[in-house]
């Protein structure tokens, strides 16, 4: 399973979510999530294959693709929550 944060890096979501990924990776060493800024042309495209259009949003899918869950908006969901798909 893999997840991944599409956000905004110049804006307002940046902090809140750099500070979500530092605390979860410090929580849990051994998991690594990525993250997609959502103006790149990959952002875009991860966007409109899952039909995301709240950011940031926190997608995970399974190793094939398959969404398996996602969260969008300003509010993250809890490390818990991702830690069963991270």
């Amino acid at each position: 399973m893999k997840v991944l944060i599409l956000y905004r890096p110049l804006s307002e979501q940046r902090r809140p979510v750099e500070e979500f990924i530092h605390e979860f990776e410090r929580q849990h060493p051994d998991r690594k999530l990525k993250t997609m800024d959502i103006d790149s042309r990959d952002g875009m495209a991860m966007a409109t294959l899952y039909d995301i259009v709240r950011y940031p949003a926190v997608l995970a899918t399974s190793d094939e693709g398959e969404l398996l869950n996602s969260w969008e908006g300003d509010q993250l969901p809890l490390m818990n929550e991702v830690l069963a798909y991270a």
